[in-house]
């Protein structure tokens, strides 16, 4: 497909071989954070037939953080992938909006390299905290640099 998306790419290659199972509850794909604000229950549909809601309290947050342009970009859930490496996560950016809400939930300053922030695991825990429903755990076989 010469016109997937980064992140239908992304759901291939996670979706392929033994983590298929594991990433069954992955999103077919995600949603802008100004549509969801707008559905009265939002939600996206995953890959196994599930649906995964979003928490309103959530969206507002994270409206509250950004202007209307970056509610536009920004499309949830938002991805950490889980590799080999226990110790360090990654948050998948495919804007300068991930960086922006995620250095602002983390209170922290952050610099994505090769699309992706590295946080380590308290960050992690702290994160998920304050973004249970806007975030997804993909695992993946790469190992995280």
């Amino acid at each position: 497909m010469p016109n997937s998306s980064p992140y239908e790419k992304m759901l291939q290659e996670c979706l392929r071989g033994e983590l298929r199972v594991v990433n069954a509850g992955l999103p077919r794909s995600q949603k802008r954070l100004s549509d969801l604000l707008h559905e009265e229950y939002p939600h996206v549909i995953c890959s196994d037939g599930s649906t995964h809601f979003f928490k309103r309290k959530e969206l507002e947050h994270l409206a509250s953080m950004i202007n209307t342009e970056e509610q536009e970009a920004l499309l949830l859930p938002m991805l950490i992938e889980l590799g080999s490496n226990q110790a360090e996560a990654a948050i998948i950016c495919q804007t300068d909006v991930e960086e922006k809400v995620i250095s602002k939930t983390l209170n922290m300053p952050l610099t994505p390299k090769q699309g992706r922030i590295t946080i380590y695991k308290p960050q992690l825990a702290l994160l998920r905290k304050k973004l249970k429903t806007t975030t997804q755990y993909v695992f993946s076989p790469k190992i995280l640099e």
